[in-house]
């Protein structure tokens, strides 16, 4: 019997953990060094997600190869500083590596730093089949060695931030550079390394995301509401929330959380004493209460709206109907779904990629929903090639899943629904339809 790998506890970088920088000439020094070395970047950004309204970068880490590690200061910099922008031209001399990159690559961004090439690991780690793609699963599955993740969730807005916080954002670039190169050599290794350069070149082209239509509908808990008045309350309290949250950069759920907005939409109170009520289910905070006066004119202003003003109990035209309402009310549809997210499986297993990787779920169902049309196979497959490269699928997606999609496209019965036979054994004649 093997022996399991245990892996090693990363308690700090080599060089030790680096003093912040928070000054123009902390900052010319980092530059001159990253310079003197040599390959890639490794990058990493973090936030106050919870804390924080804004989504900006409170702390920049980065290392490479003969250049050293740097913790970055962003705050006493801005946007656009001359210096973060020399930094940007030095990053732009070579491949960037980040872990998750959609999620730091706009915080990035805001203050002037733009990747022109990059190397996702998380991503990467997906396209290769790995089965753990978090940055502790990775390094302690292809380099066997462990981080701990006691500060990922912490406030990163306070100041000064301790020591200990500061080796926690040292370690996750640490090693970044070794495990790109491994994970570079398995993508090579399995001919994926195409693969996954056409989503990486991807990431970079992406515009921005347009600005969410009616984004209060978002709300967490939203099923919860079945009148119409109700929605006008949320509307009401999420956008009075919004206001404030985003002049005082605080985290929209310290404010007032998505539940209780709910409760208070289903409730409805025009008193202290009633808001106190509705809340206590769900463990009333006194921080809720600080904005007591403007809850309740958000409710009441709601309240006082004419029917024709409430908002109606729908979501964007363009959304497509749940999935569950498919297979009785748009067969049609429903079918060749089926078909389609059975083949994908095939395919997703025999190249060891996740099925959301290989194409995104919701292009298969606009596919479906709305298929091209082609009056021979031949095509109707080059339609559907084209139409998921149009909705923005890689062409590496294409390739493996254009034909398989054409195919299921031209059924008119669902897959067959398999039933466990000890389940069907203990099911009773009133259970069958």
């Amino acid at each position: 019997m093997s022996e399991e790998i245990v892996a090693v506890p990363l308690l700090a970088p080599a060089g030790g953990t680096p003093e912040i920088i928070d000054n123009e000439s902390g900052l010319v020094k980092a530059i001159e060094q990253l310079t003197l070395g040599t390959g890639p970047f490794a990058v990493d950004a973090e936030r106050a997600s919870g804390f924080r309204y804004s989504a900006r970068a409170y702390l920049i880490q980065i290392k490479r190869n003969g250049g050293g590690l740097h913790l970055i200061d962003p705050i006493p910099f801005g946007i656009n500083h001359p210096l973060i922008l020399r930094l940007n031209d030095l990053l732009n001399t070579d491949e960037v590596i980040l872990h998750a990159s959609t999620q730091d690559l706009p915080c990035l961004r805001e203050i002037g730093i733009n990747p022109s090439l990059l190397f996702d690991t998380e991503l990467a780690g997906r396209i290769a089949g790995l089965p753990r793609v978090g940055l502790g699963p990775l390094l302690e599955s292809l380099m066997g060695v462990s981080l701990a993740k006691e500060h990922s969730a912490a406030d990163w807005s306070v100041r000064p931030l301790p020591t200990n916080w500061l080796t926690y954002a040292a370690l996750d670039v640490e090693l970044l550079v070794e495990l790109r190169d491994r994970i570079y050599q398995i993508l090579n290794e399995s001919k994926k390394l195409p693969w996954a350069m056409e989503e990486f070149a991807s990431i970079l082209l992406a515009p921005p995301s347009p600005p969410r239509i009616d984004p209060w509908r978002r709300t967490s808990g939203m099923h919860k509401i079945k009148r119409r008045d109700q929605l006008a309350i949320v509307r009401s309290l999420w956008i009075a929330r919004d206001k404030i949250a985003s002049q005082s950069d605080i985290a929209q759920g310290k404010l007032l959380n998505d539940n209780a907005i709910v409760e208070l939409a289903i409730a409805s109170p025009t008193t202290k004493k009633e808001f106190e009520k509705a809340l206590r289910p769900l463990g009333l905070r006194a921080r809720w209460l600080e904005n007591l006066p403007l809850w309740l004119e958000s409710i009441a202003t709601a309240v006082a709206l004419p029917e024709q003003e409430w908002p109606q109990m729908r979501t964007n035209a363009d959304t497509l109907p749940p999935i569950k309402l498919w297979r009785d009310k748009f067969p049609d549809k429903y079918a060749p779904l089926t078909h389609a997210r059975m083949s994908l499986e095939k395919i997703s297993e025999e190249n060891s990629i996740p099925v959301e990787n290989l194409i995104t779920p919701e292009l298969v169902r606009r596919i479906c929903w709305n298929p091209p049309q082609g009056s021979t196979e031949l095509l109707q497959v080059e339609a559907v090639e084209q139409s998921l490269l149009t909705l923005g699928a890689r062409p590496w997606q294409v390739n493996l899943v254009g034909r398989a999609l054409a195919e299921a496209l031209l059924e008119k019965e669902p897959v067959p629904v398999i039933v466990d036979e000890a389940t069907e054994a203990n099911s009773t004649p009133g259970d069958a339809k």
